[in-house]
């Protein structure tokens, strides 16, 4: 009886005093992003000690206040301070919504100011956090933060994703290129590569990232050709009043330091080639062979961001953001170039690259906010991506090639001099705008590329050892088989892509949201490639010095008329033009392409909020896919000039179900239907020859039908059945904990095989009638000391992923152009790693004013298959590889100058390929790494200076 009493006077003094007290409750609304909600803002009642901050929903409340006037101060990042006078009244509720907008006076000492805290780790998590579709982003703060310089580096620290060592190749969830989409704000990108689907990640500096994220889940949003993942950049913008940033720095790569570099003559430091208008057979004849200096091999970069904003009648803005950088690097490579079928084919034990490297970025913004309801944004992006490599294989003088004349067992040396330059043009239109319960976003873009492989140089040798001794009377000779084993090589690739989305959303009630949609894309890829082969007429003409062979191909020793016995070579052409001689004379391509690609797309889908708790988002899609090869090609004789076109109609459904557990933890539930297109470069037959590695592409895997054909579909895509299970707990501002189980079938499914032929060329078949793919990630990101501000000081980051992959391989394949036979009925999915590991701990003291930062990044991906064998012949196998990076960051002058210093590739680990023989594992060199193989990279050691003004 006495509990009862005290309670019922708890209860009626409790009551008393709510009436006698009141309360102050609110939003936050983000003018700078389309009144979205805006979190973790601070609002403190003036004169007091009493403060709070905005949830994620932009909410914020006062209790039990007494009756007064009160001054609430609100202030976030980079945005207006705003005081405003409330009035509390006894036993009510005082509502005050605020919308923020950027301020003037913090814009000294923010940079990107409306970008803060999309850039941050926060920031994303709570993005993270409410996404309808399962999704995971890193933003800039994270990127600086670990050191990473692009983003291929950026999308490789995600879980579930490695980088391919060598390469910009990156793999979500053990699948490749092929599987993979790229976009920038939602728009497609082209490839830069004619080996590649996408576009290489390392061509985006994070000069111009604010963060990279990736979707592994599909939605109907998204293109129906949607594998692993669709990695979207979302490149930075601008909305304060004006700043200016500079950056510099430098640093060296511990095998290059010390080396003579050398580089393509006719190419510049700042990685361009002038002669792109010139005539190739004009080029022969005037310019040279021999590589020149490239200069001392110490790294440099610099670069700077400018800003300004400017404002007008009725709330109206615009906002202008540029930044530009320049960086170059050396890489010294040394070790082994092998190309083994069933048997050795051509062996260099010794082969070393050197390679100069540069890109090039600019990219400017405009942002226009007609008003709090619509809003226009324009981005040009120009990259200019060089790589210049000067290999030379067998320079021991053991070097083997079964064709040899003169000695197969030695001898045999190779020279290549490659420069390879893209320059991409990426504009885009974007637009949203609200009304009433409307909403609408769309984007329109055009992209432009240019890939040339402009004067590739390669010359062979044989009985190299004579080169090495000291005896004037004995020296190499000019490997002769064919007029093209010293040859000049000239590549252009220009694609062209126009696309376009839209989408449409009606909030019919707060419970319930419908967006309909449309995408469509029209792309275009125009390839040429023309060989020039110096015909050695002089067979035993001595190379009395291999550092000079611009004397030996001069014009003086050229053989014009083919009845004179003076001159030591003729240029020969495959492809003349009609009416003239293929000796000494200008020719037309050796082999062409052209691949059209069109995309018509619409969709449907609901978010449908089921109480607090449950979120469901059904939708469909509907596409329309018209492909069209047409090649004019060498290496098929009478089957070499064709065309192959299809079209196909696909309706993809999906499921994404979201339940909020409480306002921390999120159970996610997917599934869906998707596809996977072929690529040009799958489809086209042209053979792309490398030093000790080939690769081509096969019509059939667009369809085919004929009585004599044996497992070969009429189809043109591989259909593809997903389901991901998601757990997420986000126990504070910036901790995590999810756990994933995902699985995945696809049907007709494309690998990459290597024939076992004697040419050894890999090409892509469909192999079998279904691949699977199991995997469970475990993600998780721990402060374990922090501040009394509840910043981390000591934190650990930590993502893995195992896997399992397995298909089913036809015993034959007989198709309209190649045939393939497989011994074993069942392996592993191509590029699947069993494992993968991200982690990193990081150390952020605080010494008064004084705040470094340390981080340490490691990364390893187990051993996966770079590319199916058939026959008797054994898989290539890419070795797996651990990474170990550290970076110290130094922010000085009240976070104005800044001094990063980094070391990366601490362990130095070996790059290693290898086929998997009957006589054990042979290294080998992979078509989708460098020109050698079992080679260690150097430590990269950089010093970074940057000023914000």
């Amino acid at each position: 009886m006495k509990k009862i009493i005290l309670l019922f006077i708890l209860f009626v003094s409790t009551f008393s005093y709510a009436q006698t007290t009141g309360s102050i409750v609110g939003k936050l609304i983000d003018k700078e992003y389309n009144n979205e909600p805006l979190a973790f803002a601070n609002i403190l009642i003036k004169g007091t000690t009493k403060g709070t901050t905005s949830d994620i929903d932009g909410l914020y409340g006062f209790e039990n206040l007494t009756p007064g006037t009160y001054t609430l101060v609100f202030s976030f990042v980079g945005y207006e301070t705003q005081e405003i006078n409330a009035q509390v009244v006894a036993g009510k509720v005082t509502e005050i919504n605020v919308p923020m907008g950027a301020s003037a006076a913090s814009l000294d000492e923010v940079v990107i100011t409306t970008t803060t805290k999309r850039e941050s780790e926060t920031a994303l998590l709570l993005e993270q956090k409410k996404a309808v579709e399962i999704k995971q982003s890193i933003g800039a703060e994270e990127l600086s933060r670990k050191g990473v310089s692009d983003a291929a580096g950026a999308v490789s620290k995600i879980s579930g994703i490695s980088k391919q060592e060598g390469s910009s190749n990156v793999y979500v969830r053990g699948l490749g290129d092929r599987y993979l989409n790229t976009t920038l704000n939602g728009l497609s990108l082209p490839s830069n590569n004619v080996n590649k689907k996408n576009i290489d990640l390392n061509l985006f500096s994070t000069d111009i990232i604010e963060n990279v994220s990736v979707s592994k889940a599909y939605s109907s949003k998204f293109y129906g050709d949607f594998s692993a993942g669709n990695v979207d950049i979302k490149s930075k913008d601008y909305t304060g009043n004006g700043f200016l940033e500079l950056t510099a720095g430098s640093g060296f790569n511990t095998n290059a330091i010390g080396k003579n570099f050398v580089r393509s003559e006719g190419t510049g430091f700042f990685g361009y080639y002038g002669r792109y208008a010139h005539n190739p057979f004009a080029i022969i004849l005037s310019h040279g062979i021999d590589p020149v200096d490239a200069g001392t091999p110490i790294n440099i970069n610099y670069g700077g961001s400018a800003g300004k904003s400017f404002n007008f009648k009725n709330d109206s803005k615009l906002s202008l953001f540029l930044t530009g950088s320049f960086e170059n690097g050396y890489e010294y490579r040394k070790g082994s170039a092998v190309d083994y079928t069933l048997t050795e084919k051509k062996a260099f034990d010794a082969a070393e690259e050197y390679e100069y490297s540069t890109n090039s970025t600019v990219m400017g913004s405009a942002i226009y906010r007609i008003d709090d309801k619509n809003k226009l944004k324009f981005t040009s992006l120009f990259i200019n991506n060089s790589s210049d490599v000067v290999g030379y294989f067998g320079i021991d003088g053991t070097g083997r090639s079964r064709d040899a004349q003169q000695d197969t067992q030695k001898g045999f040396y190779q020279m290549n001099v490659q420069f390879d330059q893209t320059q991409m043009t990426i504009n885009q239109l974007e637009g949203s705008h609200t009304s009433g319960k409307f909403d609408v976003d769309w984007g329109v873009g055009y992209n432009l590329v240019h890939s040339k492989q402009p004067d590739r140089k390669r010359i062979t040798l044989e009985n190299y050892q004579y080169a090495l001794d000291n005896d004037p009377n004995t020296n190499p000779t000019f490997y002769n088989n064919v007029d093209y084993d010293n040859q000049r090589y000239f590549q252009n690739i220009t694609d062209e892509e126009i696309n376009s989305r839209l989408n449409l959303a009606y909030n019919l009630s707060d419970q319930v949201k419908i967006n309909f949609g449309y995408d469509g894309k029209h792309k275009t890829r125009d390839f040429n490639n023309i060989r020039y082969g110096y015909q050695i007429v002089d067979t035993k003409y001595p190379v009395t010095d291999v550092t000079n062979f611009n004397d030996i191909f001069s014009l003086d020793n050229l053989r014009i008329n083919p009845n004179d016995n003076t001159g030591i070579y003729q240029i020969k052409v495959f492809n003349p033009i009609p009416g003239l001689n293929n000796v000494n004379r200008p020719g037309l391509p050796e082999n062409t392409y052209k691949g059209v690609l069109n995309v018509y797309a619409g969709y449907a889908n609901a978010e449908i909020k089921a109480g607090d708790k449950w979120l469901f988002v059904p939708g469909i899609r509907f596409e329309n896919i018209e492909q069209n090869i047409s090649y004019d090609v060498i290496n098929l004789g009478n089957k070499g000039v064709d065309a192959v076109n299809t079209t196909s109609t696909i309706f993809l459904p999906s499921l994404n179900i979201k339940y909020a557990i409480n306002d921390d933890q999120n159970l996610r539930f997917t599934a869906s239907q998707t596809v996977s297109l072929p690529e040009f470069k799958e489809a086209a037959p042209f053979v792309y020859e490398n030093v000790s590695s080939s690769i081509g592409g096969n019509p059939d895997i667009l369809g085919a039908t004929g009585a004599n054909l044996v497992n070969i579909n009429n189809t043109a895509y591989s259909k593809i059945y997903n389901i991901d299970l998601k757990y997420e707990w986000f126990f504070s501002k910036s901790e995590l904990l999810s756990i994933s189980a995902f699985t995945k079938q696809i049907k007709d499914p494309i690998n990459l095989v290597v024939g076992a032929d004697a040419t050894g060329t890999q090409r892509y078949f469909r192999t079998g009638d279904k691949a699977n793919i199991y995997g469970v990630e475990l993600e998780i990101r721990k402060n374990l000391i922090t501040t009394d501000d509840d910043d981390a000081k000591l934190s650990i980051g930590f993502n893995g992923t195992y896997m399992k992959t397995t298909q089913n391989l036809y015993d034959q394949i007989v198709g309209t152009r190649f045939n393939l036979s497989f011994n074993k009925s069942k392996d592993k999915l191509q590029g699947a790693s069993p494992f993968l590991l991200n982690a990193d701990i990081q150390y952020a003291p605080v010494f008064n004013n004084y705040k470094p930062t340390g981080t340490l990044v490691f990364s390893y991906f187990a051993d996966r298959i770079d590319a199916l064998g058939s026959g008797d012949l054994g898989n290539i196998v890419e070795k797996g590889v651990p990474t170990l990076d550290f970076v110290w960051k130094n922010n000085l002058l009240k976070n104005k100058l800044e001094i990063n210093l980094s070391a990366k590739n601490l362990l130095n680990p070996t790059i290693k390929y290898v086929r998997q023989a009957t006589i054990g594992d042979v290294v080998v060199t992979s078509a989708n790494g460098k020109g050698i193989s079992n080679y260690k990279r150097g430590m990269d050691v950089g010093l970074q200076l940057k000023y914000k003004f």
